[in-house]
């Protein structure tokens, strides 16, 4: 794992979209194509933003597929993670392929069932991610589960998870936040060649201290297994990272 630390959002998310853009033409380059999984969020806008005006990657090649989302939520509805990626990512590049999660579905067992079965026939080569106030990455609440091998799965959504949905301006009460969600799993996760992890904010910092301040990756904070993989890169701005010792930073 690798960790930085920048001076401002506008830095952070140039430094960070450098890298997705690397991973995705590295892949077309060799591959002629390229894999990316897509996350959303208040903590992904200016990464996104940047990444999206990127002239030197050829969208055509790739497909996209969708991190997590809320079930029995809309397309439609403000806080759909799929509006935010078609109105954010979609309608800006328009890859070659795009696989959402419908988190409307009727049966979000079998939804997951054919995410995993779609996905499995790729190989990842950049995921998009963040890291949520209770140190979640997807929507994998703590205590994570670290040993599914299972694609996607449905998940129970903690208060603290829901909390910060209405923080960020999704929903005006804890109470309208759906309870379960479909999301990659952390094996799957893991799985990606290259993991681009974007965190900016103060009301990141014990989850940033919790996950990569201590020695080992624990399922109490998610983001922790992050520290197992050898190509996952970091992003922080000063807030994010200001409960990090200098020891860490190193």
């Amino acid at each position: 794992m690798n960790l930085t630390v920048y001076d401002t959002k506008e830095e952070m998310a140039k430094a960070a979209a450098k890298t997705a853009s690397d991973a995705l033409k590295m892949a077309i380059a060799k591959k002629g194509r390229a894999a990316f999984v897509a996350a959303t969020g208040a903590s992904q806008y200016h990464f996104l933003e940047v990444l999206t005006q990127d002239p030197s990657i050829d969208w055509s090649k790739t497909t996209m597929f969708h991190l997590d989302e809320y079930v029995g939520v809309s397309s439609q509805h403000p806080a759909s993670f799929r509006r935010y990626l078609r109105e954010r990512l979609v309608a800006k590049t328009r890859p070659r392929e795009v696989f959402f999660i419908e988190g409307d579905a009727p049966d979000p067992e079998a939804e997951a069932r054919r995410l995993s079965e779609v996905i499995s026939k790729y190989t990842i080569d950049v995921a998009f991610i963040g890291v949520g106030e209770n140190a979640h990455i997807a929507f994998n609440d703590p205590p994570a589960d670290f040993e599914t091998k299972t694609p996607f799965i449905v998940v129970n959504l903690d208060e603290a998870c829901r909390k910060q949905q209405v923080g960020e301006g999704w929903f005006t009460s804890v109470d309208e936040v759906p309870t379960r969600a479909i999301t990659m799993s952390v094996s799957q996760i893991m799985k990606s060649e290259t993991i681009v992890c974007v965190v900016p904010d103060l009301r990141k910092a014990k989850a940033i201290k919790n996950s990569f301040g201590s020695a080992d990756p624990s399922p109490m904070h998610p983001a922790s297994i992050l520290k197992k993989h050898p190509h996952a890169f970091v992003f922080l701005d000063r807030e994010s990272a200001s409960l990090l010792d200098q020891k860490t930073l190193k």
